[in-house]
Parts: structure tokens; sequence; C-alpha cells
């Protein structure tokens, strides 16, 4: 993995943490729990990505991973010691982390000579699953299956778009990027306009 992209893994891990030690303080966890629920959206994904793909977990292979975990929780819980976090920083740090780890996941499985659907799973997997088991042990519905703004979606948008542009003979980086930045525009504009996809609803007489 090149410095830049292990750089982006880094960012994406801070931003996870960040965001998972603001729903556990919302909860009102002690500090404890924090880091737990932290480590858990931080590092979750990446962890269920790499057992799927029989490949060494990441933050075990590079402790980095694990140190900038819990660097930024215990940056989250000295700051919010001393001021209010608005609920903003916790929408574009999860935003921000969904587009850094999407695109890690489908990068890692292309890596591997996956094809560009198992990529792309790889990468919502990556995503997602962090926040996915943090809801589970909040005892929430998990984000990806409510009834809300764009989530999984966006991942499969974005890295779809890189997968394609990738097959287009557009250079990885600049690809990757792309797809990137779509995630990140995806989700922050679902959050704005309370975009959301079809709901599936049963007639009254199939209940």
């Amino acid at each position: 993995m090149n410095s830049l992209a292990q750089w982006l893994d880094l960012i994406g891990v801070a931003a996870n943490a960040v965001a998972g030690a603001l729903v556990a303080g919302r909860r009102q966890f002690d500090w404890l729990g924090v880091v737990v629920i932290a480590g858990v959206t931080a590092i979750g994904g990446g962890t269920v990505r790499d057992l799927l793909l029989d490949r060494p977990v990441f933050w075990i292979a590079n402790p980095a991973y694990l140190q900038a975990t819990l660097a930024a929780t215990a940056f989250t819980l000295a700051y919010a010691r001393w001021r209010s976090i608005p609920e903003r920083v916790l929408e574009t740090t999860d935003a921000l982390g969904l587009a850094l780890f999407g695109i890690a996941g489908a990068r890692i499985a292309e890596g591997l000579g996956h094809d560009g659907l198992i990529a792309v799973v790889m990468g919502v997997i990556t995503g997602a699953f962090g926040g996915l088991l943090r809801d589970v042990l909040c005892n929430d519905i998990p984000m990806i299956f409510r009834q809300g703004q764009f989530y999984a979606t966006a991942i499969i948008a974005g890295c779809s778009l890189y997968i394609g542009l990738a097959a287009l003979g557009i250079e990885h980086n600049v690809a990757a990027g792309l797809g990137m930045l779509a995630i990140f525009a995806l989700r922050v504009a679902a959050i704005a306009w309370n975009l959301r996809l079809p709901i599936f609803k049963l007639p009254e007489d199939q209940k």
C-alpha cells in the first residue's frame, strides 16, 4: 500500500472513531464504553472485510491504525469536556469515514483479483459495518437498515463509480478520489435534502 493510501486509511479510522465516540457520548457511556464503541466503529468494518478476504487483519498487521483510533477517541473525550460538539460534526465525520473506508475496501478487493461486484460489496462492508456493529452494541436499529437518507447506497454508488472509471482506463488514484468525493457528496446531500430510497411496503391484505 502506498503512503497516500495509508494516510487516507488513517484519516478514515480517526474519523470513524470520532463518530463512534460521539454516539457513545450521546448515550452517556462511561469512558471505557466510549473507547469500545469508538474502536468498533473505526476498525469493525475493515476487520470483517479482512476476515472474509482471508488476509491479515489490518490493525493487527499495522498497529498504527489502533493507535490512530485511540488518539482520536482521546481527543474527542478531551474536547467534549470543554466544548459542545455540534450534530453536524458527527454527520461530517461519519460521511468522511464512509467515503475513505468504502473506496479503501473496494481497492483492497480489486488488488486481490476479485471482480467489480465483489469489490463493491467489500467497499460497503468496510465503510458501513463498523457503524452497524456500533448500532447493535448501542441497541439501535443499524443505520444501514433504517428508513433514512442514503447511507450504504452512497457507498455503492461511489464504489461503482470507482470501478467503472478504472475499467475505462482512468488512473486508479484519480478514480479512487472521484469515488470518495461521490460518496461524501451523496451522503451530505442526503442529509441536507433528505434523499431516500423508495420504501417497500406490502398491501394491507398481504400483511
